[in-house]
């Protein structure tokens, strides 16, 4: 759910699935509060320069501009729900060229 969709002003949320051995760019939003959710798997969660190792039911806070990313040092494939709060769009949860891939997939499925 990008910002803006499905009626939403104040977050938004995304399914994130981060492939064994990939790693999300490192990033940050900058008026926006996020929530990692981890469904399954494990990863590594690095935020302001710090590595916190995560698994399944794992929460991870990520604070307004700080610089994070996850990255996938399992076998298998990382789920993770992220919520923001405001609301962002897929290009700054994803980057650029990874939101296109991710909104493809989606038109693919239709």
């Amino acid at each position: 759910m990008d910002a803006g969709e499905l009626g939403s002003r104040h977050l938004s949320v995304a399914w994130i699935e981060v492939p064994a051995g990939a790693e999300q760019q490192l990033h940050s939003h900058e008026e926006a509060e996020q929530a990692y959710i981890v469904v399954r798997g494990r990863g590594v969660m690095t935020s302001a320069g710090d590595g916190q190792e995560l698994g399944e039911g794992d929460l991870a806070m990520v604070s307004p501009a700080t610089d994070h990313s996850v990255a996938n040092n399992g076998d298998t494939d990382l789920c993770i729900l992220s919520v923001q709060s405001p609301p962002v769009t897929l290009a700054e949860v994803f980057g650029s060229q990874l939101a296109a891939d991710v909104a493809g997939a989606y038109e693919d499925d239709e």
